[in-house]
């Protein structure tokens, strides 16, 4: 690591989500401060490997941090899955005379960072981007929290239609194989059932508790369920289930999509995704190599890349319990 870096390059990868522009502003700042050059790497290893770079500066990053999505655009790298492909981009690299990385996205981003690392020596640091949140070493990871919020907002306007009709809705989120967005926006949003990866329920369960509602008085019950869940199949197959078996439910179905990952970051997206381009960039002229940026107890620090790939993150099980305690 004795080599003295004098130009980093940025790229996203992998799925977008809010707060990464203010990545990309933040690191590209961070450069200027230094006295170091940045260079935009567009549409991640793929445009790495088209040598589709441009020199950013303090200048040509203002007015993004309120935008969501990437400037520098995304996409999935078939070839820089293939020897020949990293190749192709580290030759471009060279050329372009970048001395290291800063990759802000997912698992799958980082892998492909760690085995780059591994062959070609050049550093790198990684920036947690999903709304996902799953992400080993990082409390938070940039997106997640616009995405919470996009999330209940949409539920409460569900819930005005719900409590309309007296209906049954079946709400699903994205999440891939993590329920953090699901548990969180549901508590936030007052659903009556939370369904998630991490905690199997059973169709009797989900009955039992539909039944307790109806008995109880609720005449409308939001159900949120994260799209890994595995307890039924998926979420039109669950409504005909239930269809089947408590006829006096009207139940519809909401998938919010894609819509989830768009929108403007929120405040708190902004600001951390400032702290973790600092962090990314000093970690690199400090000569580190290797790691990913992330918030623990509030504070940035750093994990290796290969814990936050292979590291599982725990759902809250006090969460669980306030959700539970919530659906009285």
């Amino acid at each position: 690591m004795s080599k003295t870096i004098k130009k980093i390059g940025v790229l996203t990868s992998g799925g977008d989500a809010p707060g990464m522009n203010a990545a990309i502003r933040s690191v590209v700042r961070t450069c200027a401060y230094y006295k170091i050059e940045c260079v935009g790497i567009y549409r991640g290893y793929q445009g790495m490997i088209e040598g589709d770079f441009k020199e950013m500066g303090p200048r040509s990053v203002n007015n993004i941090i309120n935008k969501g999505g990437t400037v520098l655009k995304s996409a999935r790298s078939k070839e820089f899955k293939t020897k020949e492909g990293r190749e192709k981009a580290y030759q471009h690299l060279v050329a372009a005379g970048i001395d290291a990385l800063v990759i802000i996205g997912g698992d799958g981003s980082f892998t492909g960072a760690e085995i780059f690392n591994a062959e070609f020596g050049l550093p790198v640091m990684g920036i947690p981007g999903t709304i996902d949140n799953d992400i080993f070493g990082t409390s938070h990871t940039l997106g997640y929290d616009t995405a919470l919020n996009t999330v209940v907002e949409v539920i409460d306007k569900i819930r005005d239609t719900a409590s309309s009709h007296n209906r049954l809705f079946f709400v699903e989120v994205m999440g891939r194989d993590a329920g953090h967005l699901a548990l969180n926006s549901g508590i936030g949003a007052g659903a009556e059932e939370i369904l998630i990866p991490e905690e199997n329920l059973g169709l009797d369960r989900l009955l039992e508790s539909l039944q307790k509602s109806k008995t109880s008085g609720k005449s409308s019950s939001i159900v949120v369920i994260a799209e890994g869940d595995k307890i039924g199949k998926n979420v039109f197959e669950l409504k005909d289930y239930v269809d089947e078996n408590l006829p006096e439910y009207d139940v519809r179905v909401s998938v919010l999509g894609h819509m989830q990952r768009g929108g403007a970051p929120s405040c708190f997206d902004r600001v951390l995704a400032s702290r973790f381009g600092v962090k990314a960039v000093e970690s690199l002229l400090e000569g580190k190599s290797n790691f990913m940026v992330g918030l623990l107890n509030d504070k940035v620090a750093l994990t290796p890349l290969e814990q936050a790939i292979k590291g599982n993150t725990e759902i809250d099980r006090e969460l669980l319990r306030v959700s539970d305690i919530m659906s009285t």
